[in-house]
């Protein structure tokens, strides 16, 4: 028998927030402490945040861990009025959790991931996984794929990375991004630093910096040493933001993109 695409159950309401019905047994703990254990969450979107946050049932919160917030910030969150603080575990957190101001959404808490650093709960799960920075979004994909292309990367007019064996890696809404053994770039014209971004699709990344001259941004190329199995692909290969270097693929240079990251590049 055939099958066919179910419609997408995604709805709007009138305050121009997106949501539909998750089905990921999703349980969110501060400390020691299980604040959410919800098997009826759901996903919702606000107008200009590109990525998801939940929101979950009264009855699957431990809503006798939250107070009326202290210092609202009224108005954020699409015109929330409604937020509160929490305690668990000898620890307050401020503004941890609001209501949307939604009918859909009546009788739903949404609470902080990893946004805003020191503002939401310590550890999330899907299911048994651990998951970082956002909820992912079904309705994205990551892929990454071994390919032959041959690409070129130059930073300040300096060939950094010439390989015929990339690892493509198309994530949905962003530039494709060019993986590159390690023997394939000129590493020792980068120096390492302390910086590291979480990724819920790809895991923990380090970066590295370029030691000469020019107006190049810091922190251009990144590395994954222990990507989630999805990605394993990447591991340890090296990439760099095309928003910020002159990338080469089979002859053809590429138009520098710009994306969520060209502003913070810039910064």
């Amino acid at each position: 028998m055939p099958l066919f695409p179910t419609e997408r159950s995604v709805r709007t309401t009138s305050e121009g927030l997106l949501w539909e019905p998750g089905e990921r047994w999703v349980r969110g703990r501060k400390g020691d402490v299980t604040v959410v254990d919800s098997r009826h969450p759901l996903l919702v979107w606000e107008p200009e945040v590109p990525v998801p946050c939940y929101a979950f049932p009264r009855e699957e919160v431990r809503t006798d861990l939250l107070r009326p917030a202290r210092n609202p910030p009224t108005g954020s969150h699409t015109g929330s009025q409604v937020f509160y603080d929490l305690e668990a575990g000898g620890e307050l957190v401020e503004n941890a959790a609001w209501t949307f101001p939604a009918a859909d959404l009546a009788g739903h808490i949404a609470f902080e991931w990893f946004l805003h650093w020191g503002s939401g709960l310590d550890h999330w799960y899907e299911e048994e996984e651990e998951i970082f920075v956002h909820p992912r979004d079904p309705h994205k994909r990551v892929d990454a794929l071994p390919s032959s292309r041959h690409v070129q990367v130059e930073v300040a007019g300096t060939t950094v990375a010439d390989t015929h064996r990339p690892v493509l890696l198309f994530e949905t809404g962003l530039p494709t991004r060019y993986y590159i053994p390690r023997e394939d770039v000129r590493l020792d014209l980068f120096e390492p630093t302390d910086h590291s971004t979480g990724c819920p699709y790809k895991g923990t990344a380090r970066y590295w910096t370029w030691r000469g001259e020019g107006d190049v941004p810091r922190n251009i190329v990144w590395s994954y040493a222990e990507p989630l199995p999805a990605v394993g692909a990447v591991k340890g290969l090296l990439a760099f933001y095309n928003e910020a270097v002159a990338l080469t693929v089979d002859g053809e240079r590429l138009e520098r993109p710009v994306t969520p990251f060209t502003a913070s590049l810039r910064a």
